[in-house]
């Protein structure tokens, strides 16, 4: 009864605290990931250590059970087309620097067990965080800009790896392999369990609740509960457990959006609590783990965005999407420190790298929190002159005829702007595309007769696409720094935008553009014109609904015709 209230109280702390500092947040208009942490730094001198552990391995718990529902098994196939040499080259690199990193220091410092300390060590400093990242990047992975999605990839992977980290460090001894094999044999289980309930027994669930959210979501609670007292019982991690309830509750289509919707809000709570427990498990630092500390600050903070940078612009990515990629990776994973909360209680890690571990991913986790907005000015202050002179590259993969002028601009070429050069093709226009995405650049030398292959927000691209001779630019890409590098253009051209707010297309209309495209005002006019032509008695809604499906078949069969000639080619 007094460790339940123990942990009651902790918990009661820790929300009055970041609230209060929530409230500074919204009102400065910060981020509240740096706010989170402060207020674990507040909180921690009032709250036991043995509650911390215990929030934050809830905390995380909860955070990888929502990561395993959001596994779309295709993204497997993407996460090794858009991210593998990064991926691969990042982690063949980094982790044995670290390793070794972190065996020169154990030995310096005397630690019982270097070795296994080593890889504590060598875990924190190659693994960066999805939540973190995730919020970062929220916008680009939802509005899939490139970077975004290559960074959705790169943590996919690295997650994938830190599961397995965890099921093999969490034996208390690695020389011992029946049981490190036991762990990972437990681990597959899980697995193979969860995808036999994804199989036949979630959609059992689905068709006994009849459409109810409530039961749905209870059940998907009953499940992760089901799977983390597995996990207790075999002696595995509740994290691992955790992430197969995830992947066994997971559901696509609309019947499980109010599902997802609800567990996303549930997701906001823990999230803060993971957040705040970081903070509050930082120590006042000796000087080992002021050393251990900075050396785990230098590889996230330096090495793995450099090499993600250098792997992504070598496998054919700008670098503009390079740098924005690998500088979203920049910070420990939550994961990491799962790793290391589980050694503190097998006794297992040093306690100054346990200090060091949480002391890096606090500063990390609020310096990528703050950073993400002076990336784009910091790009273009001391990396756009190296990485945009590349002009031979973007020539090799670039077709433009020497003839064409007073040409339509398109930038992107996702379904609208393949919509969009369809059209003017059946209007005799000529036009242009820039793309920068490696994934459809087959696609554009197929379809396109004039193509560049680059950055829209460098220069040399916009020059080849022959920007001053333009008669229009349409973007299709919901990106603000891309309308207002369009804007500052010397051209004559009328811009068409796009933007995702109607606040954000008014600032841009103020700025000079001719019209903006904001996709929920339009499907609301398309609405009001549909229903104005029910009641004037112009057609029938059978009429329109047979209209809507001819228009949604026809996207599908472009789309179906596209990916088959992908695959031909």
């Amino acid at each position: 009864m007094v460790v339940v209230t123990d942990f009651i109280v902790a918990l009661s702390v820790v929300f009055i605290v970041a609230g209060a500092l929530l409230v500074v947040a919204n009102h400065l208009g910060f981020p509240p990931v740096p706010f989170y942490i402060l207020a674990g730094l507040l909180s921690g001198t009032v709250i036991a250590d043995e509650n911390l552990l215990e929030l934050a391995l809830w905390g995380i718990a909860f955070l990888v059970f929502v990561f395993g529902i959001r596994v779309d098994f295709e993204q497997i196939r993407s996460v090794l087309r858009d991210g593998e040499v990064a991926a691969f080259t990042q982690l063949a690199i980094v982790a044995p620097i670290a390793f070794i990193v972190g065996f020169l220091l154990g030995e310096f410092f005397g630690f019982e067990n270097t070795f296994r300390n080593a890889l504590y060590f060598s875990a924190a400093a190659t693994l960066s965080s999805t939540l973190v990242g995730g919020r970062i990047l929220r916008e680009e992975i939802r509005n899939n800009l490139v970077h975004g999605r290559l960074a959705a990839s790169i943590h996919f992977f690295d997650d994938m790896v830190a599961i397995g980290a965890i099921l093999v460090l969490s034996a208390d001894v690695l020389t011992d392999h029946q049981l490190v094999t036991s762990k990972i044999g437990y681990g597959v289980l899980f697995i193979i369990l969860a995808l036999i309930i994804y199989r036949h027994g979630y959609p059992l669930l689905t068709r006994v609740a009849d459409g109810s959210n409530e039961l749905i979501l209870m059940g998907s609670v009953s499940i992760l509960i089901g799977f983390i007292a597995l996990a207790e019982i075999v002696e595995i991690s509740i994290v691992v457990g955790a992430f197969a309830a995830g992947l066994a509750v997971r559901g696509d289509g609309a019947a499980h959006l109010g599902v997802r919707n609800g567990i996303e809000s549930i997701k906001d709570f823990f999230a803060a609590i993971f957040f705040v427990t970081v903070g509050a498990l930082v120590a006042i630092p000796t000087m080992q783990t002021l050393v251990l500390a900075l050396s785990l600050f230098g590889l996230v903070v330096f090495v793995n965005p450099l090499i993600h940078t250098i792997a992504f612009v070598l496998e054919g990515y700008d670098g503009r999407t390079g740098f924005l990629a690998g500088s979203s990776l920049n910070q420990v994973s939550e994961l990491a420190l799962v790793v290391a909360i589980q050694a503190w209680l097998l006794e297992s890690i040093a306690p100054a790298l346990f200090d060091a571990i949480i002391l890096a991913a606090a500063v990390t986790m609020i310096l990528s929190a703050v950073a993400g907005r002076f990336e784009q000015r910091g790009y273009e202050m001391f990396l756009a002159p190296i990485l945009e002179g590349r002009t031979g590259y973007i020539d090799e993969n670039s077709a433009v005829t020497e003839t064409l002028q007073d040409h339509v601009i398109i930038v992107g070429y996702g379904r609208q702007g393949r919509r969009i050069a369809r059209t003017l093709e059946t209007l005799e226009r000529p036009y242009l595309v820039i793309e920068n995405d490696p994934a459809i650049q087959s696609d554009l030398s197929r379809e396109c007769e004039n193509f560049v292959f680059g950055d829209a927000m460098a220069a040399y691209p916009l020059e080849k696409a022959r920007v001053a001779d333009a008669r229009l630019i349409i973007s299709t890409v919901d990106h603000e720094p891309v309308s207002r590098v369009l804007l500052n253009e010397a051209t004559d051209a009328d811009l068409i935008l796009r933007a995702d707010s109607s606040q954000e297309a008014e600032a841009l209309l103020d700025a000079g553009a001719r019209f903006v495209i904001v996709p929920s005002v339009l499907a609301s006019d398309q609405l009001i014109e549909n229903l104005e032509r029910v009641l004037g008695d112009e057609t029938t809604l059978g009429e329109i609904e047979s209209n809507h499906r001819s228009f949604l078949f026809n996207i599908e069969e472009f789309e179906r015709e596209r990916r088959a000639t992908r695959r031909h080619y």
